[in-house]
């Protein structure tokens, strides 16, 4: 099995040259694939994340989100993430990443328990639901709640198809999904480790 930092770095690069055409189908079909998911909540937050590093855009689902559904977007907040409404226009200052967030006081942000649905970006994923991501650790220490806990919110996986491998080894930290959808299909991981 290929080592998580040359797995990550690989699948970066491929995930980086996708040309913009294929970029903009293919998030128009993940957001077909997310809102077709049987156990999409109607009412509540919705977590996405501002697309960087070639990561699948989330702006047609944002724009489609039904009125009942708040789209939000991760801020760091101390070892894990919290969550503020947004919309397009509204202030945004850059973590210590480089990435965009809400311009707002994180004690005023949303905690993961507030959240319905959580749509993390994935840097690969294999059929069984295993995740691989950027390697910091923010969205397995933000829902750690949910490894002892059958609760929301809905957890779902967002990549480009290419971005599926053989196999990948979970992690004793890592947080399960509740489903991975990319511009082609939805994935519902089987339990089995």
């Amino acid at each position: 099995m290929t080592a998580r930092p040359e797995l990550r770095r690989r699948l970066r690069d491929q995930r980086r040259a996708i040309a913009p055409a294929v970029r903009i189908a293919a998030a128009e079909g993940f957001a077909a694939q997310l809102f077709a998911l049987p156990s999409l909540p109607t009412r509540g937050y919705v977590a996405g994340y501002w697309a960087s590093d070639g990561e699948i855009g989330l702006h047609v689902m944002q724009m489609r989100l039904p009125a009942g559904l708040v789209y939000c977007l991760p801020i760091l907040h101390e070892d894990a993430l919290r969550f503020a409404p947004w919309r397009a226009g509204d202030p945004l200052v850059t973590n210590r990443y480089g990435i965009p967030e809400p311009d707002v006081e994180t004690s005023s942000a949303l905690d993961a328990h507030a959240m319905a649905v959580v749509v993390t970006p994935l840097v690969g994923f294999d059929a069984r639901g295993h995740r691989l991501g950027m390697g910091g650790g923010w969205y397995d220490r933000t829902f750690a709640f949910r490894r002892t806990q059958a609760a929301p919110p809905l957890l779902v996986g967002a990549a480009f198809a290419l971005q599926q491998v053989d196999a990948l080894e979970a992690a004793e930290w890592d947080v399960p999904l509740d489903a991975i959808c990319t511009e082609s299909a939805t994935l519902f991981p089987t339990t089995a480790a």
